[in-house]
């Protein structure tokens, strides 16, 4: 009986110590100063001379209450707060119904946040589950329910709440994926909105529609079991599917998104960025982006390439600086969100070689060296054997030089110069030029058969265009928080990683792969653009049965092409002129205002006029510059011997 007193005594105590605090917390909370609702939960992205070409939210973009549809509101209200207009900012009983169900789970497995607090969070606080940060958001919340009512709460959070692919609030929502505002969404466009930010990417109804639908099912059943909707309705919901938009009204290019998903994929691994501010979305972030250079980039795509099934991806760079200035990473965002020049790995071709002819000439080559250009089966140890070829089958029959061979792109020159150099050697150099990716030491690695990311290609590419110096590949430059805070700013680095003089002959040969002069028993490879070309450039293409690439640069522009399916399945010889069209098309438009100067010839280099594809000393209309390191020059003809083990 004494325990029974005690017990019921306590309980009365303990009553009363909570009913006293609470009312001292929310006293303390009506007195503090009133939190500040507008402006937050906004992402602002600037072009490279700091013009806003995306507003993922803001007070421009904020809707009223009731112009938002009701079949969301009742939507949103069910799935994840349904007591919202009967608590004040805490629903205890799912508190504690919550607490037993983890603790009998011996995990979480079930939150008990109100929108209240998903508010708070969203606003001010990191996403840290930390006592600190939970104490500091029930004062929070505190706060927001004893300043504003109910309407205010909900139409704050609905106008900042993340709904996946750089859209804030239910307007930009609404615009985004069903071209419509939001109080014109139909009751299944609603429920599938209200069913996002649980987890904006799994449920993003672009990439994973099925996934989306499935979460839409569970909104649906909130609705149902609240009495929202009926049971014929709930039966009857997303029969057939929905039409899912996937634009933006401003700055409405196909492939602009590529570039966006890219600044917020480098946004994820800088350092000094808040958590709070990265989920939130408070943010506003300077980039490289060159919407002129983005704009052309896909115009010439869009116009060039006749094959619906065929993707492209490209990236645009500043060599100096390692600033990207455009990508695409496919034909059309809102039809694959899959950022094949972030993601996809694909055998680069013979766009391997200048890497391959670098490291010759590091090692006692010359542009003039060479080698046997005919039909050969390479013996290795155990009888293997590797019979490469070069395309349509044309040989020289004869020696050619390591310049012919780089602009005709000969197979059999680049294979005996690999073998000759051995086979660790190209992988050593692509490293130390910053190639990034796994590059497999074995013969036939000169012609390009190791799958690399665009991304982590290029970055080697840069190097070459900067004289031998290494530099990141960037896209952000700095982010601020909304008050002009500098959170985080780009400190360009460069570190001479390779010789230059030996770079500067290297993109002199690359340069003849659009030289007329080098026509002979078969034609450079860039030979059919090179009357719309203005400046100089070193220019490298690549084939492989299910690839086609171009890359080319100057000390002022880089510019990287690749076509191919997704499915890896055979290209056909169209390919390759689109991609080489869509890079000059590009990159000239893109020069046309810069008074762009060639590469400045080092003071030990010297030029000789030679037979383009013998090499040797000539003075006839045909002959062309070749460049050697004083000391270096003269023709030197190599043998390949090929030892058994």
């Amino acid at each position: 009986m004494r325990k029974l007193c005690f017990f019921t005594k306590s309980t009365i105590f303990v009553f009363f110590v909570f009913l006293i605090s609470i009312t001292c917390l929310y006293t303390y909370a009506y007195f503090s100063p009133k939190l500040e609702l507008t402006n937050i939960g906004q992402m602002y992205i600037y072009d490279k001379d700091d013009t806003l070409v995306y507003q993922g939210s803001g007070t421009s973009e904020w809707v009223n209450l009731e112009n938002i549809s009701n079949h969301l509101i009742q939507a949103v209200i069910s799935v994840e707060d349904k007591n919202f207009y009967k608590h004040q900012g805490f629903d205890y009983p799912r508190i504690l119904k919550a607490m037993m169900l983890n603790i009998k789970n011996k995990s979480i497995v079930q939150g008990a946040s109100t929108i209240s607090q998903q508010y708070i969070k969203n606003m001010y606080l990191d996403f840290d589950k930390t006592w600190s940060r939970k104490i500091e958001e029930a004062f929070l919340t505190l706060e927001l329910e004893v300043h504003y009512d109910k309407k205010d709460i909900l139409e704050g959070y609905l106008n900042t709440i993340n709904f996946g692919a750089g859209n804030y609030g239910v307007m930009n929502a609404s615009q985004y994926y069903f071209n419509k505002n939001a109080q014109d969404l139909t009751l299944e466009e609603a429920i599938l909105l209200a069913g996002i930010p649980k987890n904006p990417t799994k449920f993003n109804p672009i990439i994973h529609y099925d996934d989306a639908i499935n979460r839409a099912k569970v909104v649906a059943s909130a609705m149902y079991k609240n009495h929202v909707i009926d049971e014929d309705t709930y039966n009857h919901l997303f029969e057939k599917k929905l039409n899912i938009y996937g634009k933006r009204d401003s700055n409405n290019l196909q492939m602009l998104m590529y570039y966006q998903d890219a600044v917020l994929q480098e946004l994820e691994t800088l350092k000094g960025i808040p958590t709070s501010l990265l989920d939130s979305g408070s943010l506003k972030i300077y980039t490289n982006l060159d919407l002129n250079i983005q704009k052309k980039l896909e115009e010439s795509i869009l116009k060039t390439v006749q094959d619906e099934n065929l993707q492209v991806a490209s990236v645009f760079v500043e060599p100096d600086t390692g600033a990207v200035r455009a990508i695409t990473g496919g034909m059309d965002y809102q039809k694959s969100q899959y950022n094949r020049a972030l993601k996809a790995k694909r055998q680069v071709g013979s766009t391997m070689k200048p890497f391959l002819y670098y490291a010759a000439l590091e090692n006692g080559m010359t542009s003039s060296s060479t080698f046997l250009s005919e039909q050969t089966n390479f013996v290795f140890s155990n009888n293997k054997t590797y019979s490469p070829s070069n395309y349509n089958d044309i040989y020289a029959n004869k020696n050619i030089t390591m310049a012919a061979a780089l602009a005709y792109s000969d197979n059999i020159y680049a294979v005996k110069t690999h073998l000759f150099l051995g086979e660790n050697t190209l992988v050593d150099t692509a490293k130390k030029a910053g190639i990034e990716g796994n590059l497999i030491a074995n013969p036939s690695l000169a012609l390009g058969t190791s799958e690399l990311n665009m991304m982590g290609f290029v970055h080697g590419y840069t190097t070459l265009a900067n004289g031998g110096y290494e530099t990141d590949n960037f896209f952000i430059r700095k982010v601020e928080d909304l008050e002009g805070n500098v959170l985080y700013e780009h400190k360009n680095t460069k570190k001479l990683v390779l010789n230059s003089n030996y770079v500067y002959i290297l993109n002199e040969m690359l340069s003849n792969t659009s030289n007329p002069k080098f026509q002979s028993y078969t034609t450079p490879t860039a030979l059919s653009i090179s009357q719309q070309m203005s400046k100089k450039y070193a220019l490298k293409t690549g084939t492989t049965n299910t690839d086609y690439w171009t890359v080319g640069y100057n000390k002022d522009a880089l510019l990287m092409i690749w076509l191919g399916y997704d499915e890896a399945t055979d290209i056909n010889s169209d390919t390759s002129r689109w991609a080489k069209q869509i890079w000059v098309e590009t990159i000239e438009d893109s020069l046309k205002d810069k008074n762009t100067d060639w590469y400045d010839t080092p003071p030990n280099i010297i030029g000789v006029l030679e037979d383009p594809v013998t090499g040797e000393s000539a003075t006839n209309d045909n002959a062309c510059v070749f460049y050697y390191v004083k000391g270096s020059e003269g023709n030197i003809d190599l043998e390949l011997e090929q030892k058994e083990e």
